[in-house]
């Protein structure tokens, strides 16, 4: 395979093919390949460096990583030596070659140039870090990219050569941060960005610059970049830097924010939401769907069935951002902010729908943080869009333990039934996507909710509605009573019986006899229940099915 990647005379493809496979056998099989070989292709891929295809120095730079993550630097002392001569040369594809394998090196294995090796003086970082601020300034952008890339693959371990270098690299970043290239601009956001997580002292004294810049970026036309400056938000905030530098840029970032929380075209997830709902469900819209417990276990639960929801973009990150900015200032945003909200919110016209989409969405994202504020705002969203009506969902079941705490007062418990039912229409609703919105937010409210959910469960009307309104206290009461003799004779009758099965002076063998009894007795109350005759809710379907016109 290495004399074939090697081969000239071979077309690209196969030869970066062979090098591919080359790489992948090197992990099972170089340590138990004679040195002869090793040396072999060592001596091989070094002069493949400054190959003329930017492909194949591609494909032998992934190779170089991989035998340094395998031998480390110590074991192949001709690299260094090597990749130097090509970052000194003059040959782009010399240089390009270099600093393309090492920018794989820096991340995949970043600790190994900054360690001790046998035979040099100093660190390898040392060697190369002065190098690559120097090419932050090349005329080249894939130079600038690789060598800026290599740089911020540092700053979450800071070894004390980028330390000490400190003021070298911010003025980097400041001469590289209007560069005309949108990966170049992104790298340096994402630089900010770590700064400010790992070392937030190092940017203090150029923090309204920076702030200043992060701000203007986080308008750039290319999403990706506006992205990676959306995040230095969240990081300030978590950092803990001063409030009050952050206070003044609020009316002018606060726009931003939710002008890039809107829909963009191409977003993948509108292309499911205006489907046809006369069509039947397929196959994969029935597939059962399990909902895990936010505090048992929601950390280690993987659910790939959306992975195209489930992508981080602006969108959502802009709405992390104001959820941040919230928890901080709480309500003292919402003089700058509900104006703009109340203004898309009232934007009529099916072209203005994102509009409002992104307003119930904001309304969502400052719950936690503005719950006060927005208290007596709560209402259903019900439009003729399927994605407003499925944010409106998930905006509804972020209040949900908020309206708890409130429910012991009349106007708290009266809008907790009013959040109720707005998740219950949405249960009915036409399209698929608000039915799969609206039960994750019931999910989410019932655990918030618990026992205060119990007399909402409309089990107990069945029973109700069997008798007239001057016995409705009757069958309550014999509810209650049925449910309070089940929680205090259980125990006293099962768990004996448990503790017979399992012992010695059992009259059988059975050890989950016990269960079995406690499943008849669910059994025989099933088919009680079969027996029942259900007076149809008419008022409560009614109610249901009733489209409101409030707006949030």
């Amino acid at each position: 395979m290495c004399i074939c990647m090697m081969h000239q005379g071979k077309a690209i493809g196969i030869r970066q093919a062979a090098g591919l496979l080359l790489k992948n056998n090197l992990k099972r099989v170089w340590i138990s390949m004679a040195q002869e070989n090793q040396k072999y292709i060592k001596s091989e891929l070094l002069p493949c460096l400054g190959a003329v295809d930017r492909h194949i120095r591609t494909t032998v730079g992934t190779i170089i990583s991989e035998v340094v993550n395998i031998e480390g630097v110590s074991g192949w002392l001709e690299l260094l030596p090597a990749l130097v001569s090509c970052l000194d040369s003059n040959d782009l594809n010399h240089m390009d070659g270099a600093m393309d394998a090492l920018s794989k090196i820096c991340e995949d294995i970043p600790q190994v140039l900054d360690s001790e090796v046998p035979g040099l003086a100093e660190r390898p970082i040392n060697i190369f870090l002065p190098r690559l601020y120097q090419f932050f300034q090349s005329p080249h952008a894939s130079l600038r990219k690789l060598a800026l890339g290599c740089v911020n693959q540092y700053v979450i371990i800071m070894p004390a050569a980028l330390y000490n270098s400190m003021d070298k690299y911010l003025q980097g970043l400041f001469v590289l941060a209007n560069d005309p290239v949108a990966e170049v601009r992104k790298l340096v956001c994402a630089a900010f960005v770590h700064l400010t997580e790992v070392l937030p002292s190092s940017i203090e004294p150029h923090l309204r610059n920076v702030m200043e810049y992060m701000l203007q970026v986080n308008k750039d036309p290319d999403e990706e970049v506006a992205l990676e400056a959306c995040e230095f938000w969240s990081a300030y905030c978590d950092a803990q830097l001063p409030t009050e530098n952050l206070k003044e840029f609020l009316p002018r970032l606060i726009p931003v924010l939710l002008s890039n929380m809107a829909y963009a075209d191409d977003d993948e997830s509108l292309l499911d939401a205006e489907e046809d709902e006369s069509q039947p469900d397929r196959d994969q819209d029935l597939k059962p769907r399990f909902h895990t417990s936010r505090l048992h276990g929601s950390e280690d639960f993987d659910d790939d069935d959306d992975d195209s929801f489930n992508v981080w973009n602006l969108r959502k990150c802009s709405a992390a951002a104001i959820d941040v900015l919230s928890n901080v200032f709480g309500d003292e945003i919402l003089p700058a902010l509900m104006p703009l909200i109340q203004a898309k919110l009232s934007a009529s016209g099916d072209e203005a729908w994102k509009e409002r989409e992104a307003a119930v969405l904001t309304l969502g994202a400052i719950a936690e943080g503005c719950f006060n504020g927005l208290y007596p705002l709560l209402s259903e969203a019900n439009d003729k869009f399927p994605l407003i009506r499925s944010i409106s969902c998930w905006t509804l079941s972020r209040f949900g333990k908020y309206l708890i705490q409130e429910i012991g007062n009349p106007k708290g418990y009266e809008q907790f039934e009013k959040v109720l039912m707005g998740l219950l229409r949405r249960l009915l609703d036409s399209n698929k996507r608000v039915q799969e919105a609206a039960c994750s937010a019931f999910a989410t409210v019932e655990e918030d909710a618990a026992e205060e959910l119990v007399p909402h469960l409309q089990v107990c009307g069945i029973a109700s509605r069997q008798v007239g309104p001057g016995e409705q206290g009757k069958v309550q009461g014999c509810i209650s009573g049925v449910k309070s003799f089940g929680k205090v004779v259980a125990p006293f009758v099962f768990s004996p019986l448990t503790a017979l099965f399992l012992s010695n002076n059992a009259p059988f063998y059975f050890p989950g006899f016990s269960l079995l009894c406690i499943s008849l007795s669910s059994m025989f109350g099933f088919l009680q229940s079969l027996m029942i005759k259900d007076v149809p809710p008419s008022q409560l379907n009614k109610e249901i099915n009733s489209t409101s016109r409030e707006e949030v």
